[in-house]
């Protein structure tokens, strides 16, 4: 199936105007815990939603129960594996156990049509595709960009649309404006992620223009990228766009961070990855998000955590 008719990059662009615009007058949470290097635990959650009726008003799918693998029927639970530190996507609760944002409400609203529950276990975001090709974990559910080269190792599920973005210090001491200022600049990202990828890729490129190349440091976690960030270790951190919009407007009351304005970078999917060999699980799943597109919950999910803009119209399965 084809995703939304409306261009990514027109609807990037929208979102971080609203976002942007939010940060001037929203205050709330960050992503980290109650530390000195991190936001209070207080901010953290004070703009968080609670879509717990609207999930329970799901209304199962005994044909989407009935096309499950057996040890997934057998347990009545989808074990999903993800990083689970980066607001508005995947954070914990305050009591520091539960799982919370926009891809656990998905995951949970997805399961409540199949007729299971979610499980989460949290890894650091290079173990997730090996997790499913070990059979550690049923799909994973983690900001993933849906890939030509990923779809090489699993399939996804895509279910919503985002872009890298370049987070600062507030007030961009460093006048960060756009990737090429990047050159000889001291950048955090996190391990096995696009945003690796891609701070390589232009690397290469200020090298290739005569320019000093950029210094990366790649870690296991979004906490620790803005750690790095917030001490001045790293000049500029790359994240996707809800993170970054997120972050940038609650950490600190807006005080800590900001996003460089512009469209997002090598904009795409987001998808639920699944192991090469788990297709009746990945039917099930790209099903369930379709009637939960249909029928307006997957809408009022994202609208609920402020990313509605990244919202398909339709589910794809390796849509990238």
């Amino acid at each position: 199936m084809m995703r939304s008719p409306l261009p990514v990059r027109t609807r990037f662009s929208l979102l971080l105007v609203g976002v942007l615009a939010a940060g001037v007058t929203a205050c709330g949470n960050g992503v980290g815990g109650d530390t000195a290097e991190s936001p209070a635990a207080s901010d953290k959650q004070s703009a968080i939603p609670d879509n717990a009726e609207l999930i329970a008003a799901i209304t199962p799918d005994e044909a989407l129960a009935a096309g499950l693998p057996p040890a997934v029927a057998q347990s009545k639970t989808i074990n999903v594996g993800s990083n689970i530190q980066s607001a508005p996507n995947n954070f914990y609760a305050e009591d520091g156990k539960t799982p919370i944002g926009f891809e656990v409400d998905l995951a949970k609203a997805i399961a409540k049509k199949i007729g299971v529950q979610t499980a989460y276990q949290d890894m650091a975001f290079g173990s997730l595709i090996t997790s499913l090709q070990s059979g550690r974990i049923d799909m994973t559910m983690a900001g993933m960009n849906d890939t030509k080269e990923r779809q090489q190792q699993i399939d996804f599920v895509d279910y919503f649309s985002s872009g890298i973005t370049i987070m600062v210090q507030k007030g961009n001491p460093e006048g960060i404006t756009g990737a090429d200022s990047l050159c000889g600049k001291n950048v955090a990202v996190v391990q096995g992620t696009s945003h690796q990828t891609f701070a390589a890729a232009q690397s290469d490129k200020c090298v290739k223009e005569g320019k000093p190349a950029v210094n990366v440091t790649a870690t296991d976690s979004d906490t620790q990228n803005q750690n790095q960030l917030r001490t001045g270790r790293v000049a500029a951190i790359l994240n996707d766009l809800p993170s970054a919009a997120y972050i940038s407007r609650t950490a600190g009351d807006g005080s800590i961070f900001e996003v460089v304005p512009g469209e997002p970078i090598d904009g795409g999917p987001y998808g639920i990855g699944f192991a090469k060999d788990d297709v009746a699980l990945r039917d099930s799943v790209n099903k369930a998000l379709g009637e939960l597109i249909t029928d307006g919950t997957y809408l009022k999910i994202l609208q609920s955590w402020g990313v509605e803009q990244g919202a398909l119209k339709e589910s794809a399965i390796n849509g990238a």
